[in-house]
C-alpha cells in the first residue's frame, strides 16, 4: 500500500496514543489471561490502482489462556473505500486457545474492487498470449496487450481452519474454504468481430473460456487437510522459532465448485537471532512458500498468485496479483536490526533490509517454474507501538522488475 508521508505521521501519532493508554492500565506489564491489546489506526493512501483510499485498520491481540502456556492470539481487520468506488473489508485471525491445544486460522474478505492482471507466468510480458495477440482463426490474430489488463470484480472469501495439538508445536486439522468471484468485467476485452473488427482477448478471458469457466463469475469451494509446526514465540513479530504449514485443498463440485480441482500449499519460516543475549530483535528472517495446482483446473483469479497469502504480505515491490500461474514459488530473506529504544519500550524503533524472488508457470506458453525468476528488494523502518503484544507499524520501500516500486505500510511484521 502506498501512503503519503503526512499520512504516516498521523498514523504513528494516533496509534502511539492508543498503545500508551493501554500500557498505563497494566503498570507492571505482566500479561494476564483475557488481556486485550487493541491498536487502531486510520488508513489514508494513494495508489494508482485504487486512487485515494481511506478507512480504518485495527490490530487486536489477547491471551485466550494462561500466558505461561498459551501464545498470544492476533487479529487484523481493515475497512477501506477509494475514490474509484472500491470497497474492501478484511478480517484475518490467528487464535491460540488455552494451552495452545487448538489453533484457529481465519481469513474473511468482502471486496468490490478492481485489480490489474498481466497474464500467467513470470518473465518478459512478450512471452504471454495477450502480449503478442492470440490466433483466433487461421492467420488472424487478436490485438496484442503489452501492459496491465484491468479487471473489475466482486469477491467473497470465507476461510476457516481448525488445528488440534498432537504434541508440542505440532498441529493437524481440517478447514473449509469458499472463494466466490462475480460481476467480473474487463475494460480491454472486445469480442465483437462483426464488420471485420479485430477482437481484443485478455489473459483472463482466454484462460477462462479455454478451461471451461464462465468469465463473468465462478466459485471455488472445498475442504483442506492441514499439518502445521509452530514454535514461534509470537505470531505478530517473532524473535525466534520456526513455522511450517502443509495444506492440501480439495474442491469438489458437490460442495459448489464449478469444476473438480485440488491444490497444495507448502510454507516454511525460520528466524535466526544474531545477538541472543543483548538484542532479541536483531535477527535474520527467512520465508519460502510454494502454491501448486495438483489436479483439475482452478479459476483464473483463484490460481496461485503473488500477494494472496493469508495476510497479503508477499511480493513487496509489486501490486497484488502481479505474478500468477498454475504453480508459483516465493522466497524472501530479511535482515532486522534494532535502532532506538526507550526505558519503557526497548524495541521502539528498528530497520530492515530485504530481498525476495518469485517464479510462476504458464502452461499455455510453455513457461515452466524457475524458467523466469523476478526479484524485489527494499529497506524499511519499524515502530513498535505495544511492547507486550509486539504490535508494530512497518514502513517499507521496495523496488522490483519492470519498473515496479512502491511504499508499503502494514500493521505487524511482514512474516
Amino acid at each position: 500500500m502506498k501512503i503519503t508521508f503526512t499520512s504516516l505521521l498521523l498514523l504513528l501519532t494516533i496509534t502511539a496514543v492508543f498503545a500508551q493508554s493501554k500500557d498505563s492500565i497494566n503498570t507492571n506489564n505482566t500479561p494476564q489471561k483475557g488481556d486485550i491489546f487493541f491498536s487502531p489506526l486510520p488508513v489514508i493512501a494513494v495508489n494508482p490502482t485504487f486512487g485515494v483510499m481511506y478507512g480504518l485498520a485495527a490490530s487486536t491481540s489477547m491471551f485466550m489462556g494462561d500466558p505461561s502456556n498459551t501464545r498470544m492470539s492476533t487479529s487484523l481487520g481493515t475497512f477501506t473505500y477509494s475514490t474509484k468506488k472500491q470497497l474492501m473489508f478484511t478480517f484475518k485471525t490467528n487464535v491460540y486457545l488455552s494451552q495452545d491445544n487448538w489453533i484457529l486460522l481465519g481469513d474473511w474478505r468482502v471486496f468490490n474492487t478492481s485489480q490489474p492482471t498481466y497474464g500467467l507466468g513470470t518473465g518478459p510480458q512478450s512471452t504471454k498470449n495477450a502480449g503478442t495477440g492470440y490466433e483466433y482463426q487461421d492467420g488472424m490474430f487478436s490485438e496484442p496487450i503489452p501492459d496491465a489488463q484491468l479487471m473489475k470484480f466482486k469477491y467473497i472469501r470465507f476461510h476457516e481452519t481448525a488445528l488440534k495439538k498432537m504434541r508440542e508445536n505440532l498441529y493437524v486439522g481440517i478447514g473449509y474454504h469458499l472463494d466466490y468471484h462475480y460481476d467480473i468485467s474487463e475494460d480491454l476485452l472486445q469480442t465483437d468481430t462483426t464488420g471485420g473488427q479485430t477482437p481484443t482477448y485478455t489473459s483472463h478471458y482466454l484462460y477462462s473460456t479455454e478451461q471451461g469457466f464462465n468469465p463473468e463469475k465462478y466459485t471455488l469451494s472445498g475442504l483442506s487437510f492441514n499439518a502445521m509446526w509452530d514454535s514461534r514465540d509470537n505470531a505478530a513479530t517473532p524473535y525466534k522459532g520456526r513455522y511450517a504449514l502443509i495444506t492440501y485443498r480439495y474442491n469438489p463440485t458437490f460442495l459448489g465448485s464449478d469444476q473438480n480441482s485440488s491444490s497444495l500449499w507448502l510454507e516454511y519460516r525460520d528466524y535466526f537471532n544474531l545477538s541472543k543475549k543483548t538484542q532479541p530483535s536483531h535477527l535474520l528472517a527467512f520465508w519460502i512458500y510454494g502454491s501448486f495446482q495438483t489436479s483439475g483446473n482452478l479459476p483464473y483469479l483463484d490460481l496461485p498468485a503473488l500477494g494472496w497469502d493469508q495476510f497479503g504480505r508477499s511480493g513487496r515491490a509489486y501490486t497484488q496479483g502481479r505474478f500468477r500461474g498454475e504453480n508459483l514459488m516465493y522466497s524472501e530473506l530479511e535482515y532486522r536490526v534494532h535502532i532506538l529504544g526507550t526505558k519503557k519500550n526497548p524495541d521502539f524503533m528498528g530497520a530492515v533490509a530485504f530481498v525476495n524472488v518469485t517464479t510462476a508457470s504458464n502452461k499455455a506458453t510453455d513457461i515452466g517454474l524457475f524458467q523466469y525468476i523476478d526479484p524485489g528488494y527494499g529497506v524499511g523502518l519499524r515502530f513498535m507501538m505495544n511492547k507486550t503484544s509486539r504490535t508494530n507499524i512497518t514502513l517499507d520501500y521496495a523496488w522490483g522488475a519492470y519498473g515496479a516500486q512502491g511504499l508499503f505500510l502494514n500493521v505487524n511484521e511482514t512474516f
